[in-house]
């Protein structure tokens, strides 16, 4: 082993370790690995820097602009709404249709994009129906991911292997190339989830207040300003009950006046009755020297909170909001958008206390109040998604058609191998642009720039263990370990790494460090390299085991799932998916070259 292959191989245990943690986000993560790479002498600043000049960067780029297009136009929400029209008040039907419905968008868009769309659906009829959202939200997001290898664009994890394949010198995979595999697995997971599956699937109650669902009652309580209080005379800045004691003042009542999510410019007065929310602990403490009397109410709901012009909201936060990383302090919500945050809603743990300092993540739900009109900016710019109640988009006519046409065909194209991929869909987003049907700033807010920057700078790591020798090294090593072994075990094997890689890491991550070692491994057994690219295309994209994966974080909260919800329902399911592997990857894809 020559120090080159040893400092590659300590980068690779690295960036297992900090992927796992995610103290830092997986974007950054990634740039630093890349950095890395280059400031060590590994590979050059030319080769770290290509990826993110790579066909499979630019053509995930030109994707997600025509999905957003498709979107923009209300193509995506008449498909929806056509198909759930459908439903009537039929549970089974509804968990049929929905999941047919997320598995064919997750084809052709993002599984997490897939589940985004139809998670507000959910919520919505599930709240009309009376019934647990738990037990729609885990299908939709085990759909939405059962069809990653129905299409080469399923998932990018796809399109990053196929660029893998292309730095080793092979063949990258055909569109519909994947779609042997996935079919048969898609059939099966569907009909898993429709029988054994939604069994272990929780019910978690349905709650009609969202006081209720946020669990904030015992947060809430009324304060009276007593006469001589240092309180009147200021405004509800200067009087520190928000900055200095994280207290939410919700609402001011003032005679016959009712000030709903009051300014912060408001003057406080004497007999001015506040409702709050925050801890008890530090009402009673401040009660006395702030001129207060407590007067706890435990029959506050939904309408106490509202009116016509205020409201509450549910919303989501989605993996491309660049509210994600920050805190409300920092990003001085309030001010800026003239709503203030109730409570999170964080893997079913719900957060109360010092909300302004909370970094917020991925997939929280967050309970606003405020006016209705500067919410839906926030929902129409992608910064987070209403779920409650759902507004669809109106198609769009002549521009839904050009949006619709401009998605499908080049796919096409490329699938008659008439142009390459990369080169039709960036066509196509061209043509988008040029024909008016997307600006490109609503197409930019749209595109998920931090999983550009990860699979860029991942496709440098990979680079990196095939210059070094390092994938070379590593495949030897299991050639010597498993010698005499049967192909198929070696198969199953590889299957099995990168499905428990992907559960802590990103799909893409994983992809880049297992298939390097995977094709190098079957060029020295005389075995063919597809054969394995193809297996670790499906163990990627098997996350099913926890609620990392972008899909099912997005449903973890809203669903009230706990943890051990996921291992229960996927195992079985993930079992089903290495078997029919197993089986159908060695026939369509036979191991012998």
């Amino acid at each position: 082993m020559t120090f080159e292959i040893g400092v590659m191989i300590g980068v690779i245990f690295l960036a297992v370790v900090l992927f796992s943690q995610e103290r830092i986000p997986p974007d950054v993560t990634a740039l630093g690995l890349m950095l890395l790479v280059a400031l060590t002498g590994l590979i050059s600043p030319e080769q770290a820097f290509a990826g993110f000049g790579s066909e499979v960067v630019l053509m995930i780029l030109g994707l997600l602009i025509l999905t957003a297009a498709l979107i923009q136009t209300g193509v995506v929400d008449y498909l929806g709404r056509e198909i759930l029209s459908r439903v009537g008040d039929n549970l089974g039907r509804f968990l049929l249709l929905l999941m047919v419905a997320a598995a064919i968008l997750s084809a052709f868009m993002s599984n997490t994009g897939a589940t985004a769309f139809f998670l507000p659906i959910v919520l919505s009829i599930s709240r009309q129906l009376k019934v647990s959202p738990s037990q729609f939200l885990m299908p939709l997001a085990f759909a939405s991911i059962l069809a990653s290898s129905v299409t080469l664009i399923g998932t990018s994890t796809n399109l990053v292997i196929s660029g893998l394949l292309v730095t080793a010198g092979l063949e990258p995979l055909g569109m519909f190339e994947l779609t042997r595999i996935g079919l048969p697995i898609l059939a099966v997971g569907l009909l898993y989830m429709l029988t054994i599956g939604k069994r272990f699937i929780p019910d978690r109650g349905f709650t009609q207040e969202y006081t209720d669902d946020f669990e904030i009652q015992p947060y809430l309580t009324e304060i009276e300003i007593l006469p001589g209080s240092p309180l009147i005379g200021q405004t509800l800045s200067q009087s520190g009950l928000g900055h200095d004691l994280d207290l939410t003042v919700i609402r001011v009542v003032r005679e016959k006046e009712e000030y709903m999510a009051p300014n912060a410019d408001l003057v406080l007065e004497n007999g001015d009755l506040l409702l709050v929310e925050g801890s008890r602990d530090t009402l009673l403490s401040i009660e006395e020297n702030k001129g207060i009397d407590l007067k706890p109410r435990k029959d506050i709901k939904d309408a106490d909170l509202q009116t016509e012009q205020i409201g509450l909201f549910e919303v989501v936060l989605l993996p491309n909001s660049l509210m994600i990383g920050r805190s409300l302090e920092d990003l001085k919500f309030r001010e800026r958008y003239n709503l203030q945050v109730l409570g999170i809603n964080r893997s079913g743990e719900q957060i109360h206390e010092l909300l302004g300092q909370v970094r917020l993540a991925s997939g929280d739900e967050l309970l606003l109040q405020g006016d209705r009109s500067k919410l839906m900016i926030l929902d129409r710019e992608n910064t987070l998604r209403l779920i409650r109640p759902v507004h669809w988009r109106a198609l769009r006519g002549r521009q839904a058609i050009i949006a619709g046409s401009l998605f499908v065909l080049p796919l096409i194209v490329a699938g008659l191998n008439l142009v390459p991929l990369a080169v039709s869909v960036l066509t196509a987003a061209f043509l988008a642009f040029i024909t008016r049907i997307i600006t490109p700033e609503e197409a930019y807010r749209s595109v998920e720039w931090r999983l550009l920057i990860l699979i860029g700078s991942m496709l440098a790591l990979g680079q990196a263990m095939q210059v070094t020798g390092a994938a070379d090294y590593l495949a030897q090593q299991i050639v010597d370990t498993t010698a005499g072994l049967n192909p198929t075990w070696l198969l199953a094997g590889f299957f099995i790494l990168s499905m428990l890689l992907t559960q802590p890491m990103s799909n893409q991550a994983a992809a880049v460090v297992v298939v390097p070692i995977a094709i190098q491994l079957a060029l020295q057994l005389g075995l063919n390299p597809r054969t394995f690219a193809v297996m670790i295309a499906v163990g990627a994209s098997s996350s099913f085991l926890t609620p990392l994966e972008p899909a099912t974080l997005l449903v973890y909260g809203p669903g009230k799932y706990k943890f051990s919800d996921f291992p229960r329902v996927g195992l079985l399911l993930t079992l089903f998916i290495l078997v029919i592997s197993i089986i159908l990857v060695p026939i369509f894809w036979p191991l012998e070259m």
